[in-house]
């Protein structure tokens, strides 16, 4: 009786799982390897836990999903249960330079640079055309040309461009055959440095083939980490692959680089690879960790890694209630009432930089969801997050251990935190429902963060940039307030509908009372753009009063000045689809505290007479300035325009069969 009573403490004392702490293990053998690819939990801890929690998991099955008779499957109802797993202008140190004055690729943390699909170092511009990388001399406007046109080994696609010196970092997606046209799955990742000292005759001095999709890569110095994550396979002979292809070499991930977290059983795998430029015959450091990779930030230091999931917090959950005699029916019916604080948590897992290697560090788990790499900042040394949930968004302040040394108030309850933006001591965060609530909040005293003020206009932005100390520009879109009645006149329901793409202009002198002091709105509801989802693609010089981002709309909207909310003007731009195509066009303003937005005018690379919509986009069109002229870069051209007043002075075309 008493080994009976004893092993029923044992029992409930291991089914309500506990906060964990400790690093990484390393894979110890193929069996190791194994149970990580099936998913096998690793002690009896964990086993206990997954069937105590049994009830609890059908219950929000249940609970979470409607049975749909008609086509005899499950549906579900709840949008917040799909997985999201979605600057400062600087010269990295020791990259290419140039006398003369332009602009660089608009990235987060300053000497940290991101890849993007041009680079410029003044004189050449390095863009991406099809399959192709492109190199054009633009030293002389006159005499401006494409050099040379080449392509990467092994029929990889490039996807993004590094720059350092006279070595151009290409980063390529090979594809499976079989899934072809499926965004990333099976995919592997290409990395081929090119030695580009004569610009006229690249040549590929390294090749990197990583067996999983790629995420992201930084470069700092002559340092480059690239970001890789996707399931374990198994190749051609049943085996687990573990391997990967450098300079035409096989070989397999050390198992004492491989490593997961205690009681972590997971078959997703994130590599993290290291190459040297300054010495490109050095073997690239590979680590690879068994965690998912929802959100990626890196500081000059560190590289922060975001792992989204939802979770229960199981210790909220009466232990009668899973073992009583009314068991998983009785328990199924009270589920609806409980108070489980069933949400989304966020992990973040701290990795020091030291060269190419990097080394675990710290981990940290708190309830919410980051939405980019700008919801994680590092300053003086602290980890600054934005979260959001049910409850509201907040801003959690951990410690170099991370350790959680402080924390707002919720703000914003029931909406979703759109933006957010960490400039030294302040922080700046968009949330959304039916207005755009802008908050500021002072991160000065880590220990006692704190929401100064809130200004609410309509629209929310998707992307905050520092103008100056001072002032802040969003980018996102414009609403309208939207009232349903019924037919007595009732207010039924309340919303909003997106009216247009807008630029803001935000005051924040003053902390506690933050101001709208100019705004514009592009195009209308059909209006996008990469900056949207993409903060490489803005180009912004507070020096040239320059803001200009790429919009996508129809042709015929880049032809007016102000576009129209007119019913019958909308009406008859869908009519004319074959006519009137969706186009790209580079959408140019000066901006000012006097005049606020100025719109200059619109650069497009389109062809004039097509007729497909499909094939009339130019696609990856960026903007750069070199000295006193604009360039815009398309996969189909280059065009040379004065930045006073677009004036065309050049056009080179790149690849004449796109949109022919």
């Amino acid at each position: 009786m008493c080994v009976i009573i004893i092993l029923s403490i044992i029992v409930i004392g291991t089914v309500i799982p506990k906060n964990e702490k400790g690093g990484f293990k390393t894979v110890k053998n193929y069996k190791d390897l194994e149970r990580l690819y099936n998913g096998e939990t690793s002690s009896v801890n964990t086993k206990l836990k997954h069937i105590a929690t049994l009830p609890l998991s059908l219950a929000y099955y249940i609970n979470n999903y409607t049975y749909d008779i008609a086509t005899g499957g499950l549906e579900s109802v709840s949008a917040d249960s799909i997985r999201i797993s979605t600057a400062t202008n600087s010269m990295l140190k020791g990259s290419t330079s140039s006398s003369r004055n332009y602009s660089k690729t608009n990235i987060q943390v300053e000497n940290v640079d991101e890849a993007d699909v041009t680079k410029t170092d003044g004189s050449y511009i390095y863009s991406l055309s099809e399959d192709n990388i492109v190199i054009t001399d633009v030293s002389s406007i006159e005499e401006a040309k494409v050099v040379s046109k080449f392509t990467m080994k092994a029929g990889a696609i490039p996807q993004e461009l590094l720059l350092y010196r006279d070595k151009l970092v290409v980063i390529g997606k090979v594809a499976s055959p079989d899934y072809v046209y499926v965004y990333n799955y099976n995919s592997k990742t290409n990395v081929e440095v090119f030695d580009i000292s004569d610009r006229e005759n690249p040549k590929s001095i390294k090749t990197l083939e990583i067996n999983k999709p790629y995420y992201t890569c930084r470069a700092i110095g002559s340092n480059v980490y690239v970001l890789s994550s996707g399931y374990l396979e198994k190749d051609s002979d049943d085996r687990i692959d573990i391997s990967y292809n450098e300079d035409n070499s096989k070989k397999d991930i050390k198992y004492s680089d491989m490593y997961y977290m205690k009681d972590k059983y997971i078959n997703y795998q994130t590599i993290i690879a290291g190459i040297d430029l300054s010495n490109v015959q050095k073997e690239a450091d590979i680590k690879s960790y068994f965690i998912d990779l929802d959100n990626a930030y890196v500081s000059q230091n560190n590289i922060y890694i975001a792992e989204n999931k939802y979770d229960y917090d199981y210790d909220k959950v009466p232990v009668k209630w899973l073992f009583g005699l009314g068991g998983i029916v009785g328990f199924i019916n009270k589920a609806e009432n409980i108070d489980y604080n069933y949400g989304m948590t966020t992990t973040i897992y701290k990795f020091a930089m030291n060269g190419t290697k990097v080394e675990y560090v710290a981990k940290a788990e708190d309830k919410g969801q980051t939405i980019n790499q700008f919801s994680m900042d590092e300053y003086q040394g602290n980890l600054r997050v934005a979260l959001y949930d049910n409850d509201g968004t907040r801003i959690n302040i951990y410690d170099s251990k991370l350790n959680k040394i402080g924390e707002t108030d919720n703000m914003a309850k029931g909406e979703k935190m759109y933006s957010s933006r960490f400039i030294g001591t302040k922080a700046y965060l968009v949330t959304y429902k039916n207005m755009d609530p802008l908050f500021v909040v002072d991160l000065s005293n880590p220990s006692t963060p704190k929401v100064l003020g809130e200004l609410k206009i309509p629209g929310y932005s998707t992307y905050l940039h520092p103008y100056d100390e001072n002032h802040i520009i969003g980018i996102g879109m414009q609403t309208k307030e939207t009232i349903n009645r019924g037919i007595d006149g009732t207010v039924y329901t309340t919303g909003a509908r997106i009216v247009g793409m807008k630029m803001a202009l935000f005051d924040v002198t003053d902390v506690n009372s933050p101001k709208q002091i100019s705004e514009t709105v592009i195009g209308d509801s059909r209006t996008t753009s990469a900056i949207l989802t993409n903060h490489k693609a803005l180009l912004f010089s507070k020096e040239k009063n320059l803001i200009a981002i790429p919009v996508n709309n129809y042709k015929s909207d880049f032809e007016v000045s102000n576009s129209s909310d007119d019913i019958s003007s909308i009406i008859s731009s869908y009519t004319n689809k074959m006519t009137n195509y969706i186009a790209e066009g580079y959408e140019v303003y000066n901006i000012d505290f006097e005049n606020g937005f100025v719109k200059k005018g619109t650069i497009t690379h389109e062809l004039g007479n097509s007729t497909y919509t499909y094939r009339a986009l130019t696609h990856l069109l960026r903007g750069m300035y070199i000295e006193d002229n604009l360039y815009t870069v398309s996969e189909r051209m280059i065009k040379i325009n004065k930045l006073d007043n677009l004036e065309l002075l050049k056009e080179i075309k790149i690849n004449s069969s796109i949109n022919d």
